[in-house]
């Protein structure tokens, strides 16, 4: 027993220092949009406006699940975005309607894009998920009162969050079926039974 005891300790510790790792790199021990819950049970504004949110999230989730190093790099033309790079930009998008959500400026370009895949997609759903919970059961004014602040170098311009509706969170949804169309084309097609219709794969 008393040979077990530092190892036991050993073990302990590693389990400690790995859960303090991922808690403050944010990591969970399941990504949000795997599926989309049953709908509200009215049709007000914010509700409209996280189920679009949740669509987005599903599409992104499953448009990214199991991609390879090879589906990253690949590029559908010389003047083409790569798949990698068109995941950084539904990155930046995401990080817009995120801070649109908490009534925040959104530094353009935005700052410490993550380099690794796994933390980008990572941080990619999170931040729609942050802005799910941000504008749920928000009312009508709270929603009229919430602006699009965009900081480039210094300059702001301010738009309604109208825009945040046609233009980030529309286009998230546009690059997700684009890397649908390029994991496709280099031979790693969606998970099978991904219904975009139901919001749960079926089984």
């Amino acid at each position: 027993y008393k040979r077990q005891q530092p190892m036991r300790t050993l073990i302990a510790l590693f389990l400690l220092i790995n859960s303090f790792a991922m808690a403050q790199n944010h990591i969970p021990s399941e990504l949000p949009f795997k599926s989309i819950p049953d709908g509200a049970t009215n049709y007000s504004s914010a509700n409209l406006l996280v189920r679009m949110i949740e669509g987005a999230g599903y599409r992104y989730y499953w448009a990214t699940e199991d991609l390879t190093a090879d589906d990253l790099d690949y590029q559908p033309s010389e003047s083409g975005q790569s798949v990698r790079e068109t995941l950084e930009h539904i990155y930046g998008l995401s990080d817009i309607v995120r801070n649109t959500s908490m009534d925040a400026v959104s530094i353009r370009p935005p700052a410490n894009t993550p380099a690794d895949w796994p933390t980008l997609r990572m941080k990619t759903l999170r931040y729609l998920e942050d802005a799910k919970k941000q504008l749920k059961n928000k009312s009508p004014e709270e929603l009229a009162a919430l602006k699009i602040v965009f900081d480039r170098g210094g300059k702001q311009s301010t738009f309604p969050l109208w825009n945040m509706i046609n233009g980030p969170l529309s286009d998230i949804i546009y690059h997700t079926g684009q890397i649908v169309s390029f994991r496709r084309t280099n031979g790693n097609p969606l998970p099978k039974g991904v219904n975009v219709f139901t919001g749960k794969n079926n089984q």
